[in-house]
């Protein structure tokens, strides 16, 4: 096994056209996700895949139980998997990943899914934070147009932005085809 995690957060149902919360270009995204699963799974990485969930059983969105929790098909866990779920934008905080990541002696980390501007910065800050070399493949993200003060900013900005920030002092971040 080699000693280099892909971290797939969140490419989950609820994310997309039949959910809750429908992120710009969620599908090529997920497209993009699954080429770099298969090449993780073809080059023995390991393959950690991070579900959110709710911690509010009444929570509006991502609410145990439902469909929208469940993870995307496309991306979808095989075999033995992990599999870490979490209530929290940092795939991290009160999970056991940093724990899996470590006896597995992962030393680099790629971080890839939803929502670019949330949990992808979270964890892959944290990730930096905890000095895993981290890299983010940027097509392989998806986020929502924002609002702020009366201000909407789209969704190409917001993962632009997004991405900017990670690249500016945390990661690297490139394509899904320069990565593979």
């Amino acid at each position: 096994m080699s000693k280099r995690a892909i971290i797939v957060v969140d490419v989950q149902n609820e994310y997309f056209a039949s959910g809750k919360l429908p992120l710009v270009n969620i599908e090529q995204a997920a497209a993009k996700a699954a080429q770099v699963i298969e090449a993780a799974r073809q080059n023995q990485d390991l393959l950690v895949h991070v579900r959110h969930e709710a911690p509010d059983p009444s929570a509006p969105f991502f609410t145990p139980g439902t469909d929208g929790v469940d993870i995307h098909e496309s991306v979808a866990p095989q075999g033995d998997e992990p599999v870490i779920v979490k209530n929290y934008p940092n795939s991290f905080l009160k999970t056991n990943l940093k724990e899996l990541l470590d006896a597995s002696g992962i030393e680099e980390v790629v971080v890839i899914g939803a929502m670019s501007h949330m949990c992808i910065e979270a964890t892959s800050r944290a990730a930096s934070d905890f000095d895993y070399k981290v890299t983010v493949l940027e097509d392989a993200c998806a986020t929502m147009d924002l609002e702020f003060n009366g201000v909407k900013v789209p969704a190409a900005q917001v993962h632009a932005t997004a991405m900017a920030a990670l690249e500016f002092a945390y990661a690297t971040v490139q394509s899904t085809r320069d990565y593979l």
